[in-house]
């Protein structure tokens, strides 16, 4: 699409959004003179629009009152990035309905669309291609989602009704902190002030949601993504792993995410305090349900280790040392 349309078209919008708009706001928002806003605005009467010229000190352009635009305007760009976001968003597992909205949401987008436009988006969804095939994701409910927000955004309590990942169901009371999308799925963070503790739930767990009278502050601390994240790695599971590394913090997150493992500083280094960046020991914890990926992880950070507990993991670490010491020597 042509810069001057471009223009034209963003100068649309500008008179949509309502109220009485002066050249020189219009000027300064389109990067042109006056001249060329009135040039402009000449191409959109020769549309039909019915775009209204005020006269006086205070004059400018607006449109008609009661005048009602089509639904939808978009540009080349616009368009492209809208079909995709629905694209990459179901694939993701971030669309709060099921498939079936996505589609109907695609294809509303793509009859309103010119017919010249309309065929070259298609060219690029059929040219498409992804590197793995959707996931299964179970979405959350739209008015759950909606309610969470309004409370998370107005620092409001809540209650939910919500089934644990045993099957358990309860109603509890919530101080919702933020939401956040992580792995293909949504959750909400914030502290049970029945307990006091903080706690994370999934979104599409709950069934059911309703704003509480009164409000709530935030304390300070984590941003609701880190306190989702340090949620996964202090997570109950069958084996907790407790080991001693002698690496950065970046060395370490290289292989054991923020999601997976807590990582510390065991010590003061003599003379300085260590940094992120500074090669020392460091105690890394994780929860996991399985130890027989760990040793290949350890083995490709290339990096001193000391495994302190469970003794099943450095019996694998063992195992497979010998089995590539028993490679090494064929010939």
């Amino acid at each position: 699409m042509s810069r001057p349309t471009a223009r034209v078209l963003t100068l649309l919008e500008l008179l949509q959004s309502g109220g009485l708009r002066t050249v020189a706001e219009l000027a300064d928002r389109l990067g042109v003179d006056g001249r060329t806003v009135r040039r402009y605005v000449d191409q959109l009467i020769d549309l039909d629009l019915p775009v209204e010229a005020v006269r006086g000190r205070y004059g400018g352009y607006r449109l008609a009152s009661g005048y009602r635009l089509p639904p939808l305007m978009l540009s080349d760009d616009e368009a492209l990035a809208v079909l995709l976001g629905l694209v990459a968003g179901r694939r993701a597992g971030l669309m709060t309905a099921a498939d079936t909205a996505s589609e109907t949401a695609t294809a509303k987008i793509r009859r309103v669309l010119p017919a010249h436009l309309a065929r070259r988006l298609d060219t690029v969804l059929e040219s498409l291609a992804f590197t793995a095939p959707p996931g299964e994701f179970a979405t959350p409910d739209a008015d759950v989602l909606l309610t969470v927000a309004d409370a998370v955004h107005h620092r409001r309590p809540v209650s939910i009704r919500y089934t644990d990942r045993d099957g358990r169901r309860s109603e509890r009371p919530l101080h919702p902190y933020g939401i956040v999308a992580h792995s293909g799925r949504w959750y909400v963070t914030g502290t049970d002030p029945g307990i006091g503790e903080d706690r994370t739930f999934r979104l599409d767990r709950i069934a059911a949601a309703r704003t509480l009278p009164g409000s709530f502050e935030e304390p300070a601390g984590p941003d609701p993504a880190q306190r989702v994240l340090s949620g996964f790695a202090t997570a109950e599971y069958r084996y907790e792993v407790v080991l001693r590394i002698h690496a950065t913090v970046a060395q370490i997150r290289a292989r054991l995410p923020a999601t997976v493992a807590r990582v510390a500083e065991l010590a003061e280094m003599e003379g300085a305090e260590p940094t992120e960046s500074t090669e020392c020991w460091r105690r890394v914890e994780l929860r996991v349900e399985r130890l027989d990926w760990l040793p290949a992880v350890l083995a490709s950070l290339d990096r001193p280790f000391v495994i302190e507990r469970p003794d099943e993991l450095r019996d694998l670490v063992t195992a497979l040392a010998d089995r590539l010491a028993s490679c090494a020597r064929q010939t």
